[in-house]
């Protein structure tokens, strides 16, 4: 699903870092403006409005919503609950590595990316799952998680790492490596 951006505030062209382009910056009057490098990842899509047409909704259907190119190519980690933790986690011939988070948390959402990474990195090597606690709390509890974020790497059914917070990926990976 795509959000729709409301507000999009760019900062004036003073405060952007020195470009050395003379073509890329422009200065007109009092108004000074700045050609920004194209992006691929994003696009504008209109939005479609079928039935009767008020003057208030055709406004809308010119406006358009920017939404990410990029969630094609992105590797959703799947969520386990407490009813399929023991087939997805503690049954699975391969390693497993879990993100305990909640989706209030800051720090849970710096992380999302990298384990992100991860799992399309070690594909096929290492599975990747990742437990909401407040949607399941049993699971959380029964393994003491009083810190989110929090990464353990499971194999054979046994907890065999934990790392607390968000940590960059190299010592994700560090841990990964140790037991594959």
């Amino acid at each position: 699903m795509a959000a729709v951006l409301e507000t999009l505030a760019i900062p004036r062209a003073s405060t952007f870092p020195a470009i050395s382009s003379p073509s890329v910056c422009s200065l007109s009057g009092h108004r000074s403006s700045i050609k920004l490098p194209q992006s691929r990842g994003l696009k504008i899509q209109s939005v479609r409005v079928t039935g009767s047409v008020s003057t208030s909704s055709r406004l809308v259907s010119r406006a358009g919503r920017i939404v990410s190119e990029a969630q094609d190519t992105a590797v959703v980690v799947p969520s386990v609950l407490d009813a399929t933790w023991q087939s997805l986690v503690l049954e699975c011939d391969s390693p497993v590595l879990v993100e305990f988070w909640a989706p209030w948390c800051g720090p849970c959402r710096m992380i999302h990316p990298i384990i992100d990474e991860l799992a399309k990195e070690y594909a096929g090597k290492l599975k990747c799952y990742k437990v909401n606690t407040d949607e399941s709390p049993s699971v959380a509890t029964r393994y003491g998680i009083r810190s989110i974020p929090t990464v353990m790497i499971f194999k054979c059914g046994e907890k065999i790492d934990a790392i607390i917070g968000a940590v960059p990926k190299a010592t994700l990976a560090t841990s990964i490596d140790k037991l594959l």
